[in-house]
């Protein structure tokens, strides 16, 4: 059997690295990045290859390109930064911030798809893009965007699969600093999303929008 190729970012914990476990588990060759070298190098499946580094980095993209070579067949673009904590409004929001969030949550996914040319592309989404939460003016738009990216994408490569997944609320470092002091101990964790980023990947579903959990619901 082929052996195939996922470029996932962010991986050193939360949905990335959950979603890291269960390819290594069916045979993929991965190659794996996330900023905090440490936690990757400790979490990571012992068979991937480990690219510690910033998204936003061309030189760092470039070192994920040569891992993973020319045939790539999964990008898993699941990095986000959330911004400031707490969130501030946007009328008051700092601008060099919002201009990180774009540039890791927007640009350097796109960066990526440029570069690797995947098959398949996951962006990994959220309800914030939908939906105008108080407080959440930056990441949320971001998002979207990073949703109508995606969608362009897709009209423009028929022969290729594009998708934005919104994997729900999680357990997980961004989300508490979404909510600082607040116990988010009741979020499901993050493995609970994983069946359905693995129903895109595995399956046949055209391009577009989805909810995780929804396509594994009963």
């Amino acid at each position: 059997m082929t052996t195939r190729t996922a470029v996932i970012t962010g991986a050193s914990r939360g949905l990335g690295l959950a979603l890291a476990r269960a390819l290594a588990g069916d045979g993929w060759q991965l190659v794996l990045d996330a900023r905090d070298g440490d936690a990757l190098s400790v979490a990571a499946p012992a068979t991937a290859t480990l690219i510690p580094g910033d998204v936003t980095d061309p030189g760092h993209r470039l070192d994920l390109l040569a891992a993973a070579g020319p045939d790539v067949d999964l990008l898993v673009n699941n990095a986000s930064h959330l911004g400031p904590s707490p969130q501030p409004g946007l009328q008051d929001y700092p601008l060099d911030e919002l201009r990180r969030v774009y540039e890791v949550d927007v640009l350097a996914p796109l960066a990526l798809v440029q570069l690797l040319r995947p098959r398949t592309v996951v962006n990994v989404s959220s309800d914030a893009a939908v939906e105008a939460y108080e407080g959440w003016g930056g990441y949320g738009s971001a998002k979207a965007a990073l949703d109508h990216l995606t969608a362009i994408l897709a009209a423009e490569n028929p022969a290729k699969r594009f998708y934005a997944v919104d994997p729900g609320d999680m357990n997980t470092r961004l989300h508490q600093e979404a909510f600082p002091g607040e116990d988010i101990s009741d979020r499901p964790p993050p493995e609970d999303s994983v069946p359905g980023l693995l129903a895109l990947i595995e399956g046949d579903l055209p391009s577009g929008r989805y909810r995780a959990k929804a396509l594994v619901a009963a």
